[in-house]
């Protein structure tokens, strides 16, 4: 397992957390097999198997998370940086853009 699996596993678990979901209803949310959706998520939280990309995008809509935020490199600043723009009103994200608020 490299350490990029083992980010993108403490991202998804770090978005998890912060959506208050347990890991069998964000894989039942994300349309996971509700009989494997908690042991398939625990992989995935654990770096030991990496989602295709329909379903990090499925994930990513369930969290509400860009899913830029599960690739951001090794940068966590960055990687929070679009994890807290995406949870901001529509005002600040303009105001961010450097528009009109």
């Amino acid at each position: 397992m490299s350490d990029a699996d083992e980010q993108w596993g403490a991202r998804l678990k770090q978005a998890r957390l912060a959506a208050d979901l347990s890991q069998k209803m964000l894989g039942i949310e994300a349309g996971i097999d509700p009989f494997v959706a908690s042991a398939r998520i625990n992989r995935y939280e654990l770096g030991k198997h990496k989602p295709d990309l329909l379903t990090v995008r499925k994930l990513a809509e369930v969290l509400k998370v860009p899913m830029a935020f599960f690739y951001s490199d090794t940068d966590d600043e960055i990687a929070n940086l679009l994890l807290n723009y995406r949870r901001v009103s529509e005002n600040v994200r303009q105001q961010v853009k450097g528009g009109e608020g």
